[in-house]
């Protein structure tokens, strides 16, 4: 039966010769369409008609596979030599021994493909597709026989990778990982020659071909030489920074299969573990996981490959007690891998965190993260090159660079111990204090353990209270992170705290203190309620009260050197109008010191604006608190040291300005203990008054505003009894009068309500001379030129009028008396009405002591006036009284 299929084999192939001789001969023809017939013809002999393998063998070796060769090398008809190129396709593709037509075919797809000296690449881009799809079928179906002829393969490739049709770089890949497969033997020593050609079209316009070089690099490095990884690294992890998904996946699947099956993968493990593992943090879910799955996979390869070296650890290494919140531990594999080369892959990484692309920084500042998870304790031997890059990086203006290092900083806190990192922070803090040296403390503060922690707790608290560094600078940036140090101390050590609350309460005032801050003060009270509430204290009034003495001491050790720009000033401030709250009373003043560039001074260029007083009647923003009642000896002895005519001016108005926010609410700030009355004395004769005397110059005006304005406060307090308001009067009233001549309008306003309450309260006990010393002073404020003014010293006035009532009083001031009817008449004319009812009423308390004397002065100027509807209100309620 087999010699008969032998014999029916041979009968069917001369039959197909003997039909195919002519249209082989016509493929001479010059003619195109004779060509084109020719080729046709063979098709429907070849092709279309059912050819067992062996017939089909026998013709296409013998007879057809010469002529379709000439035919697609050499036919100028583009048509003719397409129809070539799907026969000798055909052909290969239902051979039975295919190799034995590459001696013809190989050369002649080289020819056509790669363009040598003298001859035409093929210039249709569909032919040179088809061309490299017949090179694709060839290299499948022939496998190892290739091998002599691999020169021929590598250099066809290495034009059609550069191909500009899209296609065409496509299939090229594909050839390429064919190759590599085929002949793995032969292949490593000519792999070299395409990875130029493939970097060259790694970075294509097409994402399809990019994906198809990054695999087939794959490919071609993995049965080829090793040694060319360094070679592509640079493109690949370029790659991954690429936009489209399937690039960085690609990516991903190559550098996998590298780290399990690359043959020299233990001299690239620390270049290539990086390119895996920054695919963790790839937005795609999808890939992130296929890089964790690999990871693995190499994880436990590597464990089983050095299962000897791993022994002891495999089975008595336990987990870390401490381990960071929602991260899962890699394996031990994973992590021995990486702790083995950090060493070589660290320096890389931190010049790469620091590269002016803002997208490197990025990726690198993730990997060091998933890094130093690996590493653990290990970190410890990299620390110095690990706090000298995340200090630098710390300034970084792209905030998803800055809070990666963050993370990096607090996985130092978790694995490495506290001795070895504080020390070698804390002395960097000492020697340079810097914002991102804080930023980094505040970070491994929050990673370490509470019981670790706690042995160095105190040595922390009291270095960052040190002047050196809570008061380095007032920048706002080195201000938030002192606060994020405390603040991560509280969070982590809780009661422990106890023990440094007065170094943390140090580092908070010297915070809240600093001009330029003031909206951290809102984080700093919630940070001082956190250390109250770790203390079991209801609030930090409570922690206000624990400290006050030691706060006192702390910032009077130099009270007497202090000027406007001593810190120790600002921190008073902070400590005794923060520790509560007091609501403002009306027509309260403040001084409030222009912000920036002052206005221009009125009194000529050589003076200077230095700032304004205004009127606050609702609650202040700085209200004062009650806990500084119980330290008001410190106090007052600063107040009494500081407020010295010889000392700072500047520093003089801003203590007034803290002195006169207590004194509003006296009752519950500085005399909440009833202790005020005991430094009355001191408060007025050594306080007040030397800074109420007059001297020349803007500043010194300022001052004696400030001063005054204390004294109201004092008065309106209602702290002082009669007897205390006549102790001050006989001390200070010469200088109060004195101030009702000052430039300043708030200065004569709260003069004129001083002199009236005093007046009110104790003016009956005056002797005369006093008495006829000031009604002169206040009969000039009438001519003010602020209303308010003018109704102040109106209701002086008229409690000046209160202080006379028995008849030797009235004669001998009756010639005083009769010039105030006089004066106070040409008053009632004023402009203002509510000044001209003020007046009115002067005159109504005056007209009980000599009211016929008034009703003459009245009839002598009524026909003068603009209003004399008043004055005969005035003489219908001297005639009431008279009945």
């Amino acid at each position: 039966m087999a010699e008969d299929g032998a014999l029916g084999d041979q009968r069917r192939v001369a039959e197909v010769v003997q039909a195919l001789g002519r249209a082989l001969g016509s493929l001479q023809e010059p003619g195109r369409d004779a060509r084109l017939r020719a080729l046709r013809a063979i098709r429907a002999e070849v092709q279309e008609r059912p050819l067992s393998a062996p017939v089909l063998q026998e013709v296409f070796a013998k007879q057809l596979l010469r002529p379709l060769v000439r035919c697609l090398v050499g036919d100028p008809a583009e048509r003719c030599r397409e129809l070539a190129v799907q026969l000798t396709y055909h052909g290969l593709s239902h051979s039975v021994r295919p190799a034995e037509g590459l001696p013809c075919l190989l050369p002649a797809l080289a020819q056509r493909l790669c363009q040598p000296q003298g001859q035409s690449q093929e210039p249709c881009e569909e032919l040179r597709l088809a061309l490299i799809q017949l090179l694709g079928l060839v290299l499948e179906l022939c496998g190892a026989a290739l091998a002599p002829y691999l020169p021929e393969v590598i250099h066809i490739l290495q034009a059609t990778l550069l191909d500009p049709y899209p296609e065409v770089k496509r299939e090229s890949c594909r050839c390429a990982a064919a190759s590599a497969r085929a002949m793995p033997e032969h292949f490593h020593m000519h792999s070299e020659f395409l990875i130029k050609p493939l970097m060259q079209t790694v970075s294509h316009q097409h994402f399809r071909v990019r994906v198809a070089v990054i695999q087939a690099t794959g490919t071609v490095i993995q049965f080829g030489n090793g040694k060319s990884v360094d070679d592509v690294l640079s493109h690949l992890a370029q790659r991954l920074f690429d936009e489209i998904p399937q690039v960085r996946q690609a990516v991903t699947s190559v550098v996998g299969e590298w780290l399990l099956h690359l043959r020299d993968r233990y001299s690239y493990f620390h270049k290539l573990i990086p390119l895996l593992l920054s695919s963790f943090t790839d937005e795609m879910p999808e890939n992130k996981q296929l890089a964790v799955s690999y990871w693995k996979r190499i994880g436990l390869q590597w464990e089983k490959e050095n299962e000897e070296d791993l022994k002891d650890k495999l089975d008595f290494y336990s987990a870390p007690s401490h381990y960071p919140e929602g991260l899962v531990r890699p394996e031990l594999g994973c992590r021995e891998l990486v702790t083995r080369n950090l060493s070589k892959i660290l320096p890389g990484l931190c010049h790469d965190v620091t590269d002016w692309v803002e997208g490197t920084r990025i990726k690198a500042s993730q990997l060091l993260f998933i890094l130093l998870l690996h590493a653990e304790d290990h970190i410890t031997q990299h620390m110095e090159l690990l706090l000298r890059t995340l200090y630098r990086v710390c300034l970084d203006e792209e905030n998803n660079v800055v809070r990666n290092c963050v993370k990096a900083a607090e996985l130092i806190g978790t694995f490495v111990n506290p001795k070895v990192s504080l020390k070698l922070l804390m002395s960097a803090l000492e020697k340079t204090p810097m914002p991102s040296y804080l930023m980094i403390l505040a970070a491994v503060i929050r990673g370490c353990p509470r019981q670790v922690l706690k042995p160095h707790l105190s040595y922390l608290a009291n270095t960052l209270s040190q002047p050196e560094i809570c008061q380095r600078s007032e920048e706002i940036f080195y201000m938030e992170q002192l606060l994020c140090c405390v603040q991560a101390i509280t969070e982590v050590c809780q009661e422990d705290c106890k023990e440094t609350s007065l170094q943390l309460m140090k580092v908070l005032v010297t915070i809240m203190a600093i001009p330029r801050a003031e909206h951290l003060n809102e984080k700093v009270e919630e940070s001082m309620c956190s250390l109250a509430q770790v203390q079991h204290l209801s609030g930090f009034l409570d922690l206000y009260k624990q400290h006050i003495d030691q706060l006192m001491e702390w910032v009077s050790v130099s009270h007497d050197c202090w000027n406007c720009y001593s810190p120790e000033l600002l921190q008073l401030d902070v400590i005794a109008t923060h520790s509560g709250k007091a609501p403002g009373g009306p027509d309260w003043f403040v001084y409030l010191p222009y912000a920036g560039s002052p206005p221009r001074s009125p009194y000529g260029p050589g003076a200077v604006n230095r700032g304004h007083w205004e009127p606050r009647s609702a609650e202040p923003a700085d209200a004062a608190g009650p806990i500084i009642g119980e330290a008001l000896q410190d106090f007052i002895l600063i107040l009494k040291t500081c407020l010295q005519p010889t000392k700072d001016p500047p520093m003089r108005l801003k203590l007034f300005t803290i002195l006169s926010q207590l004194l509003q609410k006296a009752n519950e700030t500085i005399n909440s203990q009833g202790q005020f009355l005991s430094y009355f004395e001191i408060v007025i004769k050594e306080i007040l008054a030397p800074n109420l005397q007059w001297h020349a110059g803007r500043t010194a005006a300022a001052i004696r505003t400030t001063a005054v304005s204390c004294l109201w406060a004092l008065i309106y307090s209602e702290m002082l009894s009669p007897k205390e308001i006549f102790k001050l009067e006989d001390a200070l009233m010469p200088q109060v009068i004195a101030t009702l001549d000052e430039d300043s309008k708030m200065t004569r306003l709260m003069a004129c309500r001083i002199v009236s309450v005093i007046l009110n309260i104790c003016g009956k006990q005056f002797d005369l001379d006093k008495l006829n010393n000031i009604y002169p002073e206040l009969l000039k404020r009438l001519d003010d030129a602020a209303h308010d003014v003018r109704l102040a010293a109106a209701q002086a006035l008229t409690n000046w009028f209160k202080c006379i009532r028995n008849d030797d009083e009235k004669s001998i001031l009756k010639s005083n008396i009769e010039f105030l009817y006089r004066e106070l008449l040409i008053h009632l004319d004023d402009p203002d009405q509510n000044i001209q009812r003020a007046v009115l009423e002067v005159l109504k308390e005056g007209s009980v002591l000599y009211p016929e004397l008034l009703v003459k002065e009245i009839e002598a100027v009524e026909h003068k006036h603009r209003t004399p509807a008043y004055c005969n209100q005035l003489l219908q309620h001297i005639q009431s009284r008279g009945e």
